[in-house]
């Protein structure tokens, strides 16, 4: 169907019909949109925020290494430059840091594969990426409570622009054809969809179940004097407005640069009022937001000379973002001591749950385990719960993953009253079949080689760290070399869980 050949006079309904049926054609974007509402939720979230993020960004290589990559550039030289996991990239970034690198990366993957014009797929995202920018800016220049909550809805402003542009080409070609010949563009579009664009991006937005706070963020704000303060999402509506035209306005190929600058000062000042700030202080966030847009852009994609120099050691083995080979790495014991740097350089900062997440990242990275957890002792229900979880499929089998603590006969409970590291190499033979709880033959059928590492703190058990490899890779074991890194992560952990007893005594009941 051609709504632009077929003389019918284009409806909402029928420019949806034909925008769904564009994206069934080229294959829906459900991992696209999963990952997008992921990065939103690790942002927003309260618990586990940190270990939600590394999550999210260790179930992507690429984004991966462009992490560490960004955590390991000049940029950040003030924390070092040896940032081995993501986990401790993020705390030094800043959850919304990596969130709004993350959202960014997966914005131009998702919807430029999506485009036949990638050059013109690229340029709508890297307004996206410099509205979120600017947006930030204005945020911080406001004291708003949360800037990132108005990065992630100025980048994501633009999301009916972009739709319409990579899916409905010919559509928006006339769009361009009736603005080129006088037509306001607001015109244009509304003869040519029969519905504006921030219209199709919250359609768009409600398709892919992204919250809906931030959905009614999703449309455009016209300038005009604020007699009320606006509500908290106004403002959003508003500020994502103006980030996206001076974007729009700075992006534009072949402007004068007096002309842009003289447009951002006018945008500058329509929207002030409304924003709570003065003129001078949009035109000022938005000279910030340029600089850093750039300044991000070289550091995140550097010259390929660039790349030894910038990047650590444990980044450049993989810097092109290929995922490594599944099953044990080589070098897993220099992987692990890598890990451990890490954590200690972190010690002294970060708190028991971030050394918990960066040992978990440090254990499944390091061996190229199919599945890692963290158990930790709920003393109220007397059971060991699996609190964080990495690897496919866990989350599914996150509620099956518990034991009581009372003694059994079994390989968890005679690590955890030895204090001694167990290693299973054939989980699958059936003459161990009686030293494996029924639990685990139900949750983890199918994991051939296993580790646990036993958590004790003065001598009473508090959790362990679990991690298997399953049926489907190479056999392997763990070895000599591996077991001193494995001691010192370990033994990194309990020390800071005694240390945050010592500060409160009640602290255990959560354990995070």
């Amino acid at each position: 169907m051609n709504l632009m050949t077929s003389g019918v006079a284009p409806t909402p309904e029928k420019t949806l019909d034909l925008l769904w049926s564009r994206v069934r054609q080229r294959g829906d974007l459900p991992g696209f949109s999963r990952v997008v509402s992921a990065i939103v939720g690790a942002m927003r979230g309260e618990d586990d925020r940190e270990f939600n993020m590394t999550k999210t960004v260790l179930s992507d290589p690429a984004l991966t290494q462009r992490v560490l990559r960004l955590a390991n550039s000049a940029m950040y030289s003030v924390f070092g430059q040896d940032i081995n996991t993501v986990s401790k990239a993020i705390i030094v970034l800043g959850t919304d840091s990596i969130g709004h690198l993350a959202l960014g990366l997966k914005l131009i993957e998702g919807l430029s594969g999506a485009s036949a014009n990638a050059q013109e797929a690229r340029g709508e995202m890297e307004r996206a990426l410099l509205a979120g920018h600017i947006a930030r800016q204005v945020a911080s220049a406001a004291t708003m409570y949360d800037s990132e909550e108005a990065v992630v809805c100025s980048m994501l402003h633009s999301l009916g622009r972009m739709m319409v542009a990579f899916y409905l080409q010919e559509m928006w070609q006339a769009v361009h054809a009736q603005v080129a010949a006088g037509t306001a563009e607001s015109d244009a579009v509304q003869a040519v969809l029969g519905l504006q664009l921030d219209a199709v991006g919250r359609l768009v937005a409600q398709r892919w179940g992204l919250p809906a706070p931030l959905v009614q963020t999703l449309r455009d704000v016209l300038p005009g004097a604020s007699v009320e303060p606006l509500d908290h999402g106004d403002w959003l509506a508003a500020v994502s407005t103006l980030s996206n035209r001076c974007a729009a306005v700075a992006c534009a190929t072949g402007a004068d640069t007096d002309d842009v600058e003289a447009v951002i000062a006018g945008l500058s000042t329509d929207y002030a009022s409304m924003l709570g700030l003065a003129p001078h202080q949009l035109i000022d966030a938005v000279g910030v937001a340029r600089a850093n847009a750039a300044a991000e852009a070289a550091a995140a994609h550097p010259r390929p000379a660039e790349v030894a120099t910038e990047v650590a050691p444990a980044v450049a083995a993989s810097s092109a973002g290929v995922p490594a080979s599944p099953g044990k790495p080589v070098d897993a014991a220099q992987r692990l001591a890598r890990g451990v740097a890490d954590m200690r350089s972190a010690a002294a900062s970060a708190s028991t749950a971030q050394l918990l997440t960066m040992a978990l990242e440090t254990v499944f990275k390091g061996l190229g385990f199919s599945r890692t957890m963290a158990f930790l002792r709920n003393p109220d229900e007397s059971r060991y719960v699996a609190r964080l979880l990495l690897g496919d499929g866990t989350q599914e089998i996150a509620s099956r993953l518990s034991f009581e603590d009372a003694y059994q006969p079994d390989v968890f409970h005679a690590a955890l009253a030895n204090d001694k590291m167990i290693f299973i190499e054939n989980a699958q033979d059936p003459k161990f079949a009686g030293k494996l709880p029924r639990w685990f033959k139900e949750a983890l059928p199918t994991a051939h080689s296993f580790m646990i590492l036993p958590l004790m703190v003065h001598r009473h058990p508090i959790g362990l760290i679990y991690g298997d490899w399953d049926v489907a890779l190479a056999d392997a074991r763990i070895n000599h070399p591996e077991i001193m890194p494995l001691d010192q992560l370990r033994q990194l952990i309990v020390r800071a869980i005694e240390q945050r007893r010592q500060v409160d005594p009640g602290w255990g009941r959560a354990m995070l």
